[in-house]
C-alpha cells in the first residue's frame, strides 16, 4: 500500500487545477492511500477521491498555527511519496520516501503546465472531478424534473472589478436562447457564491421564470453536478469556471484585468474571451483601486456569443 499526502491550495480555482495532478497518482498508484490538504472551501471537491484515507481542510490561523496543526496531523505517518504545492515546510518535515514540491516556473505558462511540471508532466494531465451520489442527489433536488440541457452562467467573481456588465449577461442569454441561437428555449441556471448572492439577483429578475436560481445554494461538488448537465457555461474568470471546465461542460471565460494565458479554462472545449481595453492599462486601474469599475467593459457580446456558437459547434461534432 502506498501512502500519498497532497498539499494543494486554499483557493478554489489552484484547487481545481490541481486535479489532474492528483489523478494521474491515483492512476499511477492504485492501492494508493490517500490524504489530500486543501483550504475549506475547495474541500468538498476531493470527498469522493478514490482512495481517500483522510481530507485536511485547512484553515488559516494566526501566527501560521494551521501549519503546527497539519504537521501534527502529518508526523507520525510515513509517507511513501508527498507533493507539496503549497512549498510548506510540512512537507519537508515529514517522513516520506519522495518528496516533490511546487516551484514558480521559469517562464510563462499555464497553471496546469506549472503544476505538471512538479512531476516532470509533459502535456500535463488536465483537471477532473470525482462527484459522488450525494452531489448527484443534490443537483437532482435542485434542477427542475427533467429540465434539458440549459445555459449556464457565472455572473459574480471574488473582484468586482472581474465581473462582466449584468446587464451583458442578460442580453446574452437572451441571444443565445432565443428563437435564433444555439439553445433555442433553454433555461438559464444562474450560480453564484453565497456573499455574491445579491450581485446575481439582478440577472435572476431579468431572466425571470426562465431562471434557475443556483445561487448560493450549492456546495463546489453539488455545483459540479449540476454544471455538467448543462450545454453552456460562461462565466467571469472565477473558481467556479475551473469546476464547469473541469467538468467537461463547454465552458467561456471572460477576462479582463486577468491573466488567461496562466489561469483560462483549460481544456479542448474551453475558450477565454478578453476585451479591447490593454491589459497594463486595466491593471494599472486595479492596482488604485482592486474593486475599479468599468475594467470588463471592453468585452463585447458579439465575441463572448461567437465563442459560445464555436464551442458549442465543437461539442455537437465529437
Amino acid at each position: 500500500m502506498t501512502r500519498i499526502l497532497f498539499i494543494t491550495s486554499n483557493r478554489l480555482g489552484d484547487a481545481v487545477l490541481s486535479t489532474g495532478l492528483l489523478g494521474h497518482l491515483i492512476e499511477r498508484h492504485p492501492d494508493a492511500r490517500v490524504t489530500v490538504v486543501c483550504g475549506p472551501l475547495p474541500a468538498p471537491l476531493f470527498r469522493a477521491v478514490p482512495g481517500l484515507e483522510r481530507l485536511i481542510p485547512l484553515a488559516k490561523q494566526s501566527y501560521a498555527r494551521h501549519w503546527l496543526r497539519l504537521w501534527l496531523a502529518c508526523v507520525g505517518v510515513r509517507w511513501d511519496l508527498v507533493v507539496d504545492l503549497r512549498n510548506s515546510a510540512v512537507g519537508r518535515l515529514v517522513f516520506a520516501g519522495q518528496r516533490a514540491f511546487h516551484s514558480k516556473a521559469a517562464r510563462p505558462m499555464h497553471k496546469v503546465e506549472e503544476i505538471g511540471a512538479v512531476l516532470g508532466l509533459s502535456p500535463p494531465p488536465g483537471p477532473r472531478l470525482w462527484i459522488d451520489a450525494r452531489a448527484e442527489a443534490e443537483a437532482d433536488a435542485l434542477l427542475p424534473s427533467g429540465v434539458p440541457p440549459f445555459l449556464a452562467i457565472g455572473p459574480t467573481a471574488n473582484w468586482l472589478s472581474k465581473e462582466w456588465p449584468v446587464d451583458r449577461f442578460a442580453r446574452l442569454a437572451q441571444r443565445l436562447t432565443g428563437p435564433d441561437g444555439p439553445l433555442p428555449g433553454a433555461r438559464v441556471a444562474v450560480l453564484a457564491a453565497g456573499p455574491e448572492r445579491e450581485r446575481a439577483r439582478p440577472l435572476l429578475e431579468s431572466l425571470g421564470d426562465q431562471a434557475i436560481d443556483l445561487t448560493g445554494r450549492t456546495d463546489p461538488l453539488a455545483a459540479a453536478a449540476c454544471l455538467r448537465r448543462a450545454a453552456l457555461y460562461v462565466g467571469n474568470d472565477s473558481g467556479l469556471m475551473h469546476i464547469a471546465a473541469a467538468a467537461g461542460v463547454p465552458t467561456v471565460g471572460l477576462f479582463g484585468p486577468g491573466f488567461p494565458e496562466i489561469y483560462g479554462p483549460w481544456g479542448r472545449h474551453a475558450q477565454a474571451v478578453t476585451g479591447s481595453i490593454p491589459r497594463d492599462e486595466l491593471l494599472r486601474r486595479v492596482a488604485v483601486d482592486a474593486n475599479a469599475p468599468g475594467l470588463m467593459d471592453g468585452v463585447s457580446e458579439d465575441r463572448v456569443a461567437e465563442a459560445a456558437h464555436l464551442l458549442l459547434d465543437g461539442a455537437h461534432k465529437t
